[in-house]
């Protein structure tokens, strides 16, 4: 059986969990009341650190949640995501609408990876 590592771990959540080589991390936003722009510039930054955290990186992402507060901002969101995400390394991949926690979260990262 192998371990179970967490790592900033709360009351409700931990930032990163580990098991059998694979990288969950909880879901990212960004700053509230910023553009979705921003707002995603800014979870894909902390998405870089927590993956870098646990021995991953953006070229082992194997799969990635989007939830965006309106798809109105679809377009918005996809310029950032895809100036970003290495080439032939893009995972796979799902964006829906959902209420997000607060009316001032406009996207939300949900992002599991390999280690390694």
């Amino acid at each position: 059986m192998s371990d179970i590592t967490r790592a900033h771990v709360g009351q409700r959540m931990s930032q990163i969990v580990t098991h059998n080589g694979t990288v969950y991390l909880a879901g990212q936003v960004g700053n509230p009341g910023d553009s979705v722009a921003e707002q995603t510039r800014t979870c894909i930054e902390n998405m870089e650190k927590l993956l870098a955290e646990a021995g991953s990186d953006a070229t082992r992402i194997l799969q990635c949640t989007i939830w965006l507060a309106d798809m109105a901002d679809f377009a918005e969101m996809n310029a950032v995501w895809d100036a970003w995400v290495p080439e032939g390394h893009a995972p796979a991949r799902a964006c829906g609408e959902a209420k997000l926690a607060t009316p001032d979260y406009k996207v939300e990262f949900l992002v599991t990876a390999a280690q390694g």
